[in-house]
């Protein structure tokens, strides 16, 4: 009589008890997120950095106590990677940044954990000795500084780092080969940014953090190493979700058998990928860096009570893949007029980055890349141009010296009258700096550059005009929306072409 009373009893026990456990990491993580402003490292508020800005973070923690700080290796350009160790405990997780160079959210993340891990009195202090009693946390920010010095992906020598786990041609992959076989992680995080183009899933949410839960063969087997993996995205996303909902997303599983995702999760260590995405309105992802901190040493607290093992890895399969179902401006409905006849498309629009001084800064250059029917994708931004025709823009008859003049210009009233390109005079000395930007929101072509001809159409610059019965209602300037009833110039991101 008493088996079929305490057994239910047991389960309803052991519900209570995970459900309990989730309260608590969704308030902890509640309270991480709020705290963020107070720890966030001020000299470190735009993504394009460079080792030279971080080593006075580094070198300001040599002699503190909390810190061990080793360099573990050089750059092929023979700049210093340093390894940052804080906490004695015994479950040892190795957290890497920047293996590509223009990949710098977690990076601006670990230096405000950092700054995290230094305090006291706010009513984290046990976290804090939880973490450090529990845990010893390997840090290697900005792995790859040749890149980073570049803001590009690859390494100086033009390799994929994170393809380079298998023959180690770089000597920033056999630096961090190194360190996995020396300190024997039982936790690695493996720390990126992606496009800011991918969806969550087959939807119109950009994919603000992506998980991966790296597949270490081509079977994509599941050992107890790979399921802690799925294990600790399935809690970090369920302390994401209010703050991005429906914005989570995770790779496919599929091996990559050059990938130090899936040959550290091989070689043992129990390993996250995370990716940072897109944010409508964070082009410097500081809304992203906020929640890598949260996520991360959310992470870190059920690692360090073992907690993660009562999430349920089933749920990871829930987590939506990522799509490719996100332009960065849709154009939708608009009549094209072409040889004497007229039909609808839609308009898919990318801004790309282009760097410029010394790749500390960059301006955007967009390109038309779909046309035609795009109703299974969506845009980050949307203009609905239905009863709205798309014209080229007109050139301005003056040719002028200078950018600096066209910057004066009434550009409103020229985009009224259809005029979206403007000339510079032969003996303009711009050509010798290429493709750049202007704030003025007009579209420049240096002298000789040919006029665009014919309906705006695929592979084109995205600049032309959305008109209605003669009048001009939209003015697209490389790729930048421009509404003439509510017009504000300081929207510019012009081109000189």
């Amino acid at each position: 009589m008493t088996k079929p009373i305490i057994l239910p009893l047991f389960f309803l026990l052991i519900t209570l008890i995970t459900v309990d456990s989730q309260a608590q990491s969704k308030e902890l993580a509640d309270r991480l997120f709020k705290v963020h402003e107070t720890y966030r490292e001020a000299s470190l508020t735009q993504r394009r950095f460079k080792q030279k800005d971080i080593l006075p973070l580094i070198s300001k923690r040599q002699g503190n106590a909390l810190y061990q700080i080793e360099k573990v290796g050089e750059s092929f350009e023979g700049r210093t990677i340093q390894m940052i160790k804080v906490g004695n405990g015994k479950k040892k997780v190795l957290l890497w940044t920047q293996m590509h160079g223009d990949e710098p959210t977690a990076t601006m993340a670990s230096f405000d954990i950092f700054n995290f891990l230094e305090g006291q009195n706010d009513g984290f202090d046990d976290l804090r000795k939880k973490l450090l009693d529990n845990t010893t946390l390997y840090f290697v920010p900005m792995l790859n500084p040749d890149g980073a010095e570049r803001y590009q992906r690859r390494t100086m020598q033009g390799i994929d780092m994170n393809r380079d786990a298998a023959a180690r041609q770089t000597p920033e992959a056999q630096i961090l080969k190194g360190l996995v076989d020396r300190l024997k992680p039982d936790y690695g995080f493996n720390l990126h940014d992606q496009s800011p183009r991918y969806s969550a899933g087959r939807s119109p949410k950009v994919a603000t953090i992506s998980f991966l839960a790296t597949s270490y063969d081509y079977e994509l087997s599941i050992n107890d190493v790979r399921e802690r993996s799925m294990q600790l995205i399935v809690g970090m996303n369920k302390v994401l979700q209010k703050y991005i909902p429906g914005q989570v997303a995770r790779y496919s599983d599929d091996h990559e058998p050059r990938g130090f995702g899936d040959n550290v999760q091989k070689w043992g260590t129990t390993l996250v990928l995370i990716e940072s995405g897109g944010y409508v309105g964070d082009p410097e992802k500081q809304y992203i860096r906020q929640l890598n901190f949260m996520a991360i040493l959310s992470a870190l607290d059920k690692i360090s009570d073992n907690s993660l093992t009562k999430e349920n890895r089933e749920e990871y399969y829930n987590i939506p893949e990522n799509g490719r179902w996100v332009y960065d401006l849709v154009v939708r409905n608009a009549t094209v007029r072409q040889s004497g006849k007229s039909f609808t498309a839609d308009l898919g629009i990318n801004r790309s980055e282009v760097n410029y001084a010394n790749a500390s800064k960059f301006f955007y250059y967009s390109k038309i890349e779909d046309f035609g029917d795009l109703h299974p994708q969506y845009g980050s931004q949307e203009v609905d141009a239905t009863g709205l025709t798309i014209e080229k823009g007109k050139l301005y008859p003056t040719a002028f010296k200078n950018v600096s003049e066209i910057s004066k210009l009434n550009a409103l009233n020229l985009l009224k009258e259809g005029y979206t390109y403007v000339r510079l005079a032969p003996d303009a000395n711009t050509r010798a700096l290429g493709l750049y930007f202007t704030t003025a929101p007009l579209h420049i072509l240096r002298s000789g550059q040919a006029v665009p001809t014919g309906t705006p159409g695929l592979g084109a610059t995205a600049t032309f005009i959305l008109k209605k019965g003669g009048k001009v209602k939209y003015a697209v300037i490389n790729g930048f929306v421009h509404d003439l009833d509510d017009f504000g110039a300081e929207k510019g991101q012009g081109i000189v072409e």
